[in-house]
């Protein structure tokens, strides 16, 4: 988990293009963190951005 959220964006971002699969940047309390998007089930977390390696980064909100 990252405390940074244009670290934990970057990272987000690399691992997209690597995997070749959409990736999301969440936050769960004070932490961001990333997950592949088919990975994503807990109600927890808040998605905040969505990282698809074809299209780029959007915002969720």
């Amino acid at each position: 988990m990252q405390h940074d959220l244009s670290l934990a964006q970057k990272h987000a971002w690399n691992l997209a293009r690597t995997l070749m699969t959409p990736i999301v940047l969440f936050m769960s309390d004070d932490e961001y963190g990333v997950l592949p998007a088919d990975e994503v089930e807990d109600a927890e977390i808040v998605i905040l951005f969505e990282f698809d390696p074809y299209t780029g980064g959007h915002s969720v909100h």
